[in-house]
């Protein structure tokens, strides 16, 4: 894929996908026709209740996934035909993940985990570690860089989980309710350090979670019911004309 952006493009483009399941002889339909755009600093909350299929949704969105129908574009290509190969580097080199649980190689240092995706993608000894260094100062954790992820606070292992989605220098970030595993007073530093990063950056990021108030500082919010998202910023005459239609 050329890396320059086709014009007005959105970074992430769903149309009519849907996700169904076959549960013996029936199959249950997750997704139902999902329609959504997302164009670069755009910062989109994804709601619903658990079971909605939420996660679904951004394991598609990620590539990670194949929809039952319905079309992916990435900058403007529609990449529903796309090999395992250029999938792959697509999730390599376009996409960040930052999942609920941190996932972080308990062996190795903070340094080296943010480092890992960056070494895999070519990049020297160096290169990984300047970049790395540079991320963990950005969310405050240049005095952690030695420690390894037992040795960090659960706040302190999620921002190490940012910096390593945003190490590649992605596009676009997808988020599995990021903080939805921290108390209250963390969930509210891990998030503010997460939008401010992700503002400077001018990533396009759909985040999944079940807290409105943190939803409320989104860009958009989108609800996911019955299959099909639901334009929660739409004033409400404009979906009842519509249904009537």
């Amino acid at each position: 894929m050329n890396d320059d952006f086709i014009n007005n493009a959105p970074v992430l483009q769903l149309s009519g996908v849907v996700k169904n399941y076959k549960q013996g002889k029936q199959t249950l339909e997750v997704l139902a026709g999902v329609d959504l755009s997302i164009h670069s600093g755009e910062i989109i909350a994804l709601v619903g209740q658990s079971g909605s299929g939420k996660s679904t949704l951004l394991q598609i969105a990620g590539l990670l996934d194949k929809p039952s129908g319905g079309r992916i574009f990435i900058n403007g290509e529609n990449i529903g035909k796309a090999s395992d190969d250029l999938r792959t580097s697509l999730r390599r080199d376009y996409i960040g993940f930052v999942y609920q649980y941190h996932n972080l190689l308990g062996d190795f240092s903070a340094l080296e985990n943010v480092m890992m995706p960056l070494l895999i993608a070519g990049k020297s000894q160096q290169e990984a570690s300047d970049r790395a260094t540079f991320l963990l100062d950005k969310l405050k954790l240049s005095h952690r860089l030695k420690h390894r992820p037992a040795e960090l606070s659960g706040g302190e292992q999620q921002r190490v989980a940012i910096a390593r989605a945003l190490a590649n220098s992605p596009k676009l970030l997808l988020a599995d309710e990021p903080t939805g595993n921290l108390d209250p007073n963390t969930s509210e530093e891990v998030f503010s350090a997460l939008l401010n990063i992700i503002k400077e950056t001018g990533l396009a990021a759909l985040i999944a979670t079940h807290n409105m108030e943190l939803a409320a500082r989104m860009n958009q919010q989108f609800k996911l019911k019955d299959g099909v998202l639901e334009n929660m910023n739409e004033p409400l005459f404009t979906k009842v004309r519509k249904n009537f239609y």
